[in-house]
């Protein structure tokens, strides 16, 4: 019986592609770790997957921001709700030790988190209760008040900083880097393509590597480059040392920042913590605005606690009885 042969559509290979070796790659990441600071003001929208196993993720309203970022890993954060302007939170890290002002929510639920950037904590709970997923996946207006606390006092300040302060590439350190490409179905991203389009588009992958005993090696960072009409540092993912995912970062909409458009920088970032099981979306209100390579007095990064608000240390307390005190 002969064949029968029928038309079956196929994602077609978004192009041009840019060729690029593998110094081309490190330059890319070194324009955008050129800029020494950064004060903006900011949109951001938190969303908490901590309830994924319920099939279910919190997805919060957007607030606005102003974020300060210098480095070497100094970041100020102020989170206000949209149009009334209430603080939500404050957040600093200097480096070494971040704080957290959570401002929002009943009384109780208020405090000032602090702790160190390199220490790994549990997801803080609110009075000893855990996050268990109740009748057809819903939650009370009480349990939802606590899980929206829990959720800032779990944002890490230091978090930010590398997400929108990439740390530069240093040849002749002891890291090696391997380049090789990628190709990924996705949507068309072309103006007038139809609903439901998709394309397959290429990517450079550079991987930043750790050597270790063994002829072993570990990945640090992997980056991703879009190469359709030109190369674009799209997305960065950082890794432990169990090779699992730290933290994924998403880079779109380069824009021209500052009075001058000096540096083209990623407007709207994606950064998500898989294992702290949340993502947080930063879009930049207005580019141009952007306050470029100023230096900032080191005090604006270390938050004190003016609101008198209960201190959680993590550091100090106990895990199965947070210490907490005025």
């Amino acid at each position: 019986m002969p064949g029968v042969k029928r038309r079956v559509p196929v994602a077609p290979l978004l192009t041009p592609l840019i060729e690029g070796e593998t110094e081309l790659l490190i330059a890319e990441v070194n324009k955008l770790a050129a800029v020494q600071s950064l004060r903006g003001k900011i949109d951001i929208q938190f969303l908490d997957t901590s309830f994924a196993e319920c099939g279910v993720a919190e997805k919060y309203r957007t607030a606005d921001g102003t974020v300060i970022l210098e480095r070497p890993g100094k970041i100020y954060l102020a989170i206000q709700a949209p149009f009334i302007g209430t603080s939500v939170a404050e957040m600093t890290s200097d480096g070494e030790r971040f704080r957290v002002a959570v401002l929002q929510g009943d009384e109780r639920y208020r405090r000032f988190v602090k702790g160190t950037n390199a220490a790994e904590y549990e997801r803080l709970k609110i009075n000893g209760m855990p996050q268990n997923c109740a009748e057809n996946g819903k939650r009370d207006d009480e349990m939802n008040v606590k899980r929206t606390v829990s959720a800032l006092s779990g944002l890490r300040p230091q978090h930010f900083t590398d997400a929108l302060l990439i740390r530069p590439i240093q040849p002749g350190t002891s890291l090696l880097y391997a380049r090789s490409e990628a190709f990924e179905d996705e949507p068309d991203p072309r103006p007038g393509a139809k609903k439901n389009a998709r394309v397959v588009r290429g990517y450079y992958i550079l991987d930043e590597l750790e050597s270790q005993e063994a002829g072993r090696a570990r990945v640090v960072r992997r980056f991703w480059f879009d190469r359709y009409g030109a190369l674009r540092l799209a997305r960065m993912q950082t890794f432990d040392g169990r090779g699992q995912i730290v933290t994924d970062v998403r880079y779109r909409d380069p824009k021209p920042f500052g009075e001058q458009g000096r540096y083209v920088l990623p407007s709207r970032i994606q950064l998500t913590r898989p294992q702290d099981r949340y993502s947080i979306e930063v879009v930049y209100q207005a580019p141009e605005a952007v306050v470029l390579d100023r230096q900032y007095d080191p005090m604006l990064f270390v938050l004190q606690n003016k609101w008198q608000l209960p201190e959680v240390d993590l550091d100090a307390r106990d895990q199965s009885a947070p210490a907490v005190k005025r």
